[in-house]
């Protein structure tokens, strides 16, 4: 039986399709957490990745905490918290 090595880069993009796909669910959030996000109609971690900060903090009972909470696990799976915008003095 002859192997193909699949390319390395050919890995890393099926292991990103996998995290993508992902329920919000399966990344670690609390129960609440998951049916907040879920009333407002994000059910994967890619439709989590596509919602911007003050759209998740305009859902009822998400707040600051809540939104930490959804970073960490965000992490966790290798996804890294957005920065602020750098301002540079004029």
């Amino acid at each position: 039986m002859t192997r193909i090595p699949l390319n390395q880069a050919e890995l890393a993009n099926q292991g990103m399709k996998d995290r993508l796909e992902m329920s919000t669910a399966e990344i670690g959030l609390a129960v609440r957490t998951t049916n907040c996000l879920e009333e407002k109609g994000i059910f994967t971690v890619s439709d989590l990745l596509q919602t911007r900060r003050e759209e998740l903090l305009s859902i009822s009972n998400f707040g600051e905490k809540t939104l930490d909470e959804v970073y960490k696990s965000l992490e966790r799976i290798g996804f890294q918290r957005p920065q602020p915008a750098k301002r540079y003095p004029r």
